[in-house]
């Protein structure tokens, strides 16, 4: 009889400890694929729409690299 409980035992720990692996490895997961491919044609959308402008981008980039530039010049003695 105890031998019996002590597997029942076991059997149910064993239960217990699958469950919450079980719950953990669904927490990791990535979303499902419908709201990823969803995100993903919205910023796809979103480009195509024009909302990113490149000559505001490149102006931008511009505006940095001459920034860098000044800051390294004023750097040097």
């Amino acid at each position: 009889m105890r031998a019996a409980f002590s597997i029942l035992g076991l059997v149910i720990t064993l239960a217990v400890v699958l469950f919450m692996v079980k719950q953990q490895a669904r927490s990791l997961q990535p979303p499902a694929a419908a709201a990823s491919a969803g995100v993903s044609a919205s910023a796809a959308g979103a480009l195509q729409a024009g909302s990113v402008r490149p000559e505001a981008v490149r102006q931008e980039l511009q505006q940095l690299v001459d920034q860098a530039a000044a800051r390294a010049s004023e750097a040097q003695p």
